[in-house]
């Protein structure tokens, strides 16, 4: 073994040597660093009251958001927002009730809309809240609406006159115009922590994915479910004159609505369904009616398809036409018979999905 050979084997070992005392080191700083973590914590701002309050009732003192209304002033010892349970989301079987919060003549609904909870110091006088949200009225063609608690518990629509310790900024989260996404969604969130920073409250922002997630869920419905059924009438001769069609189309119950829509109300401020005479007002005469029945917004009890049938059967006998599909063929009772049975189907499809046809919830997704 040469001289260079030996020196070669003492530098390695001595660095070995070294390496081994580097780590031991490292290893009892980590420790110490650990055991100093796991030691008791100074005061924390958001615990009790400080360092004469006993350790077991510490409590994170966070702001609860809490639908129920509000009962006899509680003790210090049970005050919601003060309980030394997890703050862990409570299961929708924890959750109250809708109806316990937001009286059912309120645009809310926990299915189709995201409540975006606004906690003030103070209650809020409803003409400074009116003052602040004409222009966030709608996003992207979704409804906004603004919900207020009143001191005795009872919920609204923010008014003048009112004063509201809680206020719920509501957003429909789809409908046809489409869902709620990503950047509309930043877009509220921004615009309403505006509000929220001009009334001194805090915004409870929910979680944008959550959010998003049951958007496109309900797009998705919608989409699967948007079903519009037409049948027409065709001229046997001559086209018909329209100042004798409307007279006609009166007597037979339509109704011709501001926007110069011709409908079949069903008696309840509703339409079952409605009719295009596929000319411009101006014209003189059509030889062409189409019946039209959007199928979701209209409860099977009513039975719009029913009705429209029965109506474009005593409009042809009256104006001399006949009831025809859209590539003008004949439609026989058969036909009709076979298109009753498909919209059954359909609407049952639709009660096992939970959102009934003709109820508000459908009414409003398919707006």
């Amino acid at each position: 073994m040469t001289d260079l050979q030996a020196s070669l084997i003492v530098i390695g070992i001595a660095l070995i040597i070294a390496v081994i005392a580097y780590n031991k080191w490292q290893e009892q700083k980590e420790r110490k660093n650990v055991e100093k973590a796991f030691s008791t914590p100074p005061d924390d701002v958001l615990m009790g009251g400080g360092g004469d309050t006993p350790d077991d009732e510490q409590v994170k003192r966070e702001p609860v958001f809490q639908y129920a209304p509000a009962a006899a002033e509680p003790d210090a010892e049970t005050a919601p927002g003060l309980q030394p349970e997890a703050y862990a989301v409570p299961s929708e079987a924890e959750l109250p009730p809708a109806e316990e919060y937001v009286p059912h003549d309120l645009p809310i609904d926990d299915v189709i809309d995201c409540a975006i909870p606004i906690l003030p110091d103070a209650p809020l006088r409803g003409e400074k809240i009116l003052s602040l949200i004409p222009g966030l009225r709608h996003i992207a063609g979704k409804p906004v609406h603004y919900l207020g608690e009143r001191a005795n518990g009872a919920w609204e629509l923010v008014a003048q006159g009112g004063a509201y310790s809680t206020v719920v900024a509501s957003v429909q989260l789809a409908n046809r115009a489409g869902m709620l996404n990503e950047l509309e969604y930043s877009e509220l969130i921004s615009r309403l922590r505006q509000i929220a920073d001009e009334l001194g409250a805090e915004l409870e922002v929910p979680d944008m994915q959550d959010v998003i997630a049951r958007s496109r869920a309900l797009h998705e419905f919608i989409v699967e479910y948007d079903a519009k059924l037409s049948i027409n009438l065709q001229a046997s001769k001559a086209p018909w004159a329209m100042d004798t069609l409307l007279m006609a189309l009166e007597r037979q119950g339509f109704e011709r609505r501001p926007d110069g829509r011709l409908v079949m109300p069903d008696g309840d401020n509703g339409v079952l369904f409605s009719l295009s005479t596929n000319v411009t007002p101006a014209s003189p005469t059509t030889s062409h009616l189409t019946l039209l029945l959007d199928v979701p917004s209209v409860a099977p009890l009513r039975d719009g398809f029913g009705a429209m049938v029965a109506c474009a059967k005593a409009l042809a006998s009256r104006l001399d036409g006949v009831v025809v599909d859209d590539a003008g063929q004949v439609l026989t009772d058969e036909a009709l018979a076979e298109i009753s049975s498909q919209i059954t189907a359909f609407y049952e499809s639709m009660e096992q999905a939970g959102i009934s046809a003709g109820s508000t919830r459908a009414t409003r997704l398919f707006n």
